[in-house]
């Protein structure tokens, strides 16, 4: 019975279609009270709104409910019950999970007694299984994927992996569930080689299409609580490489029907495949353990323990007095008759059995250490702020921003966009230095650019030089390989920038009184750039000496000869600095960008009435730029205004009010211009904001050894 449309909302890392509509709401009442229904089973029972009504309002028939999710939010599980989640609960007289996560979520949050039946799968015709692994392609695997086209699903890790593996041997990756469009986005190369994307199909074509892989692949990141794709796999005979967290451990026999790797770990991944690739004979032993395993899930199994539950409701007991159908009526006593179970802190099934070893220690102390360092470094910026703000007070803030002059401002956010177009210039020269052979366009680079410096002030960590790169990769094509040539370019521009902070450090120097008489300080900025440039000149030559001997000296050698591989592709990026006509562009275009954020900044000085000229202007430019090295927030806010009053206070005198008015009025002039290019750039580059994220996070090319002597896929690899 159709209930009407549903909504996409975003939930646990992935997206529920959920009905809201009061249409609907009065269409399932309505089909309750006539249906004549013994049992009324309820799937997530507490997801708004259908299931959270039918628990209010139903008194038909005993309900039974299914708990599918795992969750270990106490944020927007302590919502659900802040809204009242465990008295609205308490109306099934009996509750189902579909795995011991997903009854841990309720046994935690929400209290109650839950039984674990997994869901139901149909089994494969073993004639049609036959059939499609008869028609695979001889000497090719087949690897695939169902799922979401979302972060947590990890279809970009598994791209990534794929991308290593089918440089080495004849692989196909078959995609079910995302649009081509969807997987495009996402992927390190949107030409997608190797790819077949299917989109959203029916049940009949997506079993058909799972009997002819050789292998399934589900990389997802967490949040699942069984893995219904897993079994979907099983029953037509074909074993999974999966991730080994909750849900899917409880599902796989690692080393028997699949293999489970840590989550999110690329190269794992592909180590992974490509084992099985080389191994047809173990790929066999799997496919077969897997057909067995399926049997534990098959319909009619799993259909006789759920009617056993249907029994069971029926014959709960009703409550004895009018009272307690009342208490019953209202949640505030179990409907099944039984004690309540309240709520309990449980360990979290994800936690750990064994000790961790050294090395796991080590990572985690060190994962603990910036976790520390960021929290402080944003303690000590909050802190920072609230003792300014209590110090200069709101009052005077408010006043000098009001007394700003708007068209000064808008003035300035136009020069700041100039800037922009001039960055890209520079860029595009350098590109072309160092890829001479690549077709590129200043509106390639310019949109790249605009979507890095939109990436930069919308997150932390420096994302945005990254997806810039990123996204001229995928342009110009062959991102693989050229992705280190690319980000190699970025280092060009980043020798140019500490020469634009030079003049800028010289200017400031020479216009600050507690400055003058210290040349040293102009020493110092000239040793940076000079010291950066010899590393990537001669870093290749030193990495070529080989020290020691030995395995772990093997592993050594084997680092050093990846490190020289990317030092060789950023001395590519360098390559502007031998053409006169390419290299004057690629510093006057990069200089002139500098100029025009200078004459921004010193414009904003002007709508505030501070008159202290280009100097204060490049002091101010100056401190932003190097405080946002290791930007503690989004566009580094705090610490950018922070740096504004001490240079504008304490190095020119100008009121601490004045100053953190500028600063604040300069962040929004540059996240402005931010948004004002790069949301245009990304609509013509057909990407969106969570896409680039995405990207960037997983920009990293996977990089596999070496294969064994003689291996091939369906030929088993010598030792």
């Amino acid at each position: 019975m159709p209930l009407g449309r549903t909504v996409g909302i975003p939930a646990n890392g992935g997206v529920s279609n959920l009905a809201i509509s009061p249409g609907a709401i009065r269409r399932l009442r309505q089909a309750l009270d006539t249906g004549g229904y013994d049992v009324i089973h309820l799937h997530e029972p507490h997801a708004p709104l259908l299931g959270w009504d039918t628990l209010l309002s139903c008194e038909a028939a005993p309900l039974v409910g299914t708990f599918h999710c795992y969750s270990a939010n106490n944020l927007t599980n302590g919502i659900g019950v802040a809204a009242g989640a465990r008295l609205r609960l308490n109306r099934l007289v009996e509750r189902i999970a579909v795995s011991d996560a997903a009854a841990w979520t309720g046994q935690r949050y929400y209290g109650g007694r839950y039984r674990v039946i997994p869901n139901g799968v149909d089994l494969g015709d073993p004639e049609a299984v036959s059939q499609a692994r008869e028609d695979r392609p001889a000497g090719t695997m087949r690897i695939g994927f169902v799922g979401q086209a979302v972060e947590r699903k990890g279809l970009p890790i598994l791209l990534r992996a794929f991308d290593a593996l089918r440089e080495q041997l004849p692989v196909e990756l078959v995609v079910i569930g995302p649009e081509e469009e969807e997987v495009r986005r996402v992927a390190l190369d949107d030409r997608l080689r190797g790819v077949r994307v299917l989109g959203r199909v029916d049940d009949e074509t997506k079993h058909r299409e799972l009997a002819a892989c050789d292998v399934l692949c589900a990389p997802s990141l967490g949040g699942e609580s069984f893995g219904m794709v897993l079994t979907e796999a099983f029953a037509q005979g074909v074993p999974v490489v999966a991730s080994d967290i909750v849900g899917y451990r409880d599902v796989v026999t690692a080393g028997r029907d699949g293999v489970l790797v840590p989550p999110g770990d690329a190269l794992a991944l592909a180590h992974a495949l490509r084992d099985l690739a080389l191994r047809p004979a173990r790929r066999r032993t799997m496919s077969e353990a897997a057909a067995r395993s399926a049997h534990k899930y098959a319909w009619p199994r799993i259909a006789q323990r759920v009617t056993a539950v249907y029994e069971d409701a029926l014959t709960a007991p009703e409550p004895a007095t009018r009272m307690a159908r009342f208490a019953v009526r209202r949640g505030l006593l179990p409907a099944d008759g039984r004690p309540a179970v309240p709520a309990r802190r449980l360990p979290r099934p994800d936690a750990p059995t064994e000790p961790p070893t050294r090395d796991e220690r080590s990572r985690s102390r060190r994962r603990l250490a910036r976790r520390g360092l960021v929290a402080a470094g944003a303690v000590a910026t909050v802190g920072a702020g609230a003792l300014a703000l209590q110090r200069i007070g709101l009052e005077s803030i408010g006043r000098s921003l009001v007394q700003s002059s708007p068209l000064w401002v808008l003035l300035a956010l136009a020069v700041m966009s100039l800037s922009m177009a001039f960055r890209a210039i520079s860029w595009h020269a350098i590109l072309r230095a160092a890829i001479p052979e690549a077709t590129m366009t200043r509106l390639d680079t310019f949109r790249a650019t605009a979507i890095g410096v939109m990436m930069s002030a919308t997150l932390p960590a420096r994302l945005g030089e990254p997806s810039r790169a990123l996204i001229m990769a995928r342009r110009i094509g062959r991102p693989r390989e050229r992705l280190p040539v690319v980000l190699g370019t970025l280092v060009s521009q980043t020798l140019i920038n500490v020469l634009a902070l030079i003049i800028l450090g010289t200017v400031m120097i020479s216009s600050i009184r507690l400055f003058q008489g210290h040349d040293g300080a102009l020493v110092t900025l000239a040793i940076a750039p000079a010291a950066l440039l010899l590393v990537l000149l001669f870093g290749p030559v030193l990495l070529r000496v080989r020290w020691g001997k030995g395995e772990r000296s093997g592993r050594l050698h084997r680092f050093q000869a990846k490190l020289r591989g990317w030092a060789h592709a950023l001395r590519h990026g360098l390559r502007v600095f031998r053409s006169p006509r390419l290299g004057s562009v690629a510093v006057s275009s990069q200089l002139m960008a500098w100029a025009l954020q200078w004459i921004s900044c010193f414009l904003l000085l002007r709508a505030f009435g501070i008159d202290e000229g280009l100097g204060a202007a490049a002091a101010v430019l100056f401190a932003v730029n190097v405080t946002a090295v290791l930007p503690l927030t989004p566009s580094n806010l705090g610490v950018f205004q922070a740096a504004c009053v001490t240079v504008l206070g304490a190095g020119y005198g100008v009121g601490y009010a004045d100053a953190l008015g500028y600063g604040i009025v300069l962040q929004v002039v540059e996240v402005g211009t931010a948004l004002i290019l790069g949301v245009p750039a990304m609509l013509g580059e057909g990407v969106t904001w969570r896409d680039v994220k995405a990207r960037a996070l997983h920009a990293t090319p996977v990089e596999l050894p070496p294969l064994p002597r003689g291996a091939a896929v369906g030929v088993e690899a010598e030792s």
